[in-house]
């Protein structure tokens, strides 16, 4: 859908990003995979999206988040949102076999929140033989294909992926919203900077620079 109706006294220029990376990254652990309290969860990226997946997965009840990124500037935002370890990928021999021995076997969920099909291939090969499922939520290139090895899906892995996190717009986006207006999720400190129309060029600026988790214009 293209509208919801939301509650009259949720902040516009907050719960406005809950139309797309919120719920994308939300609903990708409480929708899409159904997370379970107790679980054991590895993110691939900790931009907006992630961040969103990471607490989204505390939010259930998540008890290891590990998120996975090359910029160690973003471990205290992820801190804050739920995640309890970090791994640079430039600072292990091989992510696969780092999660997976740091876990006893391998994560219960994954979820590639970055675009690229090498790192959705990680993604899925962290995860628990038996029963561990990997989310793709990350948008690759186009003309790009991914691929494994088949022993990694018949051993009970899964590989599944997402659209909008696999939300409802008319009943699931409210719900989104009466979340963060009871405190159970943090929209404030993912928007990280406000600007006037005439200035939207610096907010792609910003972004591709790397300065920014999400950008909020006002006009």
């Amino acid at each position: 859908i293209s509208l919801a109706k939301i509650r009259e006294d949720a902040p516009f220029d907050k719960v406005c990003y809950i139309g797309c990376g919120v719920t994308t990254g939300i609903g990708a652990v409480a929708f899409t995979m159904n997370v379970e309290a107790g679980s054991t969860v590895a993110v691939f990226g900790l931009g907006g999206i992630g961040l969103n997946v990471i607490q989204g997965a505390r939010m259930v009840g998540a008890t290891r988040i590990i998120g996975i990124d090359l910029n160690p500037a973003r471990i205290p935002m992820a801190t804050q949102f739920g995640m309890t370890d970090f791994i640079n990928p430039k600072e292990v021999d091989n992510v696969v076999d780092h999660i997976v021995d740091m876990t006893g076997g391998g994560v219960d969920y994954s979820f590639e929140c970055i675009g690229n099909v090498e790192v959705m291939r990680q993604a899925l090969e962290c995860c628990h033989k038996g029963w561990g499922e990997s989310c793709i939520v990350g948008v690759a290139g186009a003309g790009k294909e991914i691929s494994t090895r088949p022993f990694q899906l018949v051993t009970g892995r899964s590989w599944r992926g997402t659209a909008f996190g696999g939300a409802r717009g008319r009943t699931d986006v409210p719900k989104i919203v009466d979340w963060y207006m009871d405190g159970k999720i943090n929209i404030d400190d993912l928007i990280t900077h406000k600007m006037p129309l005439d200035d939207i060029n610096k907010a792609f600026d910003l972004m591709h620079a790397g300065e920014s988790i999400r950008s909020v214009v006002e006009f």
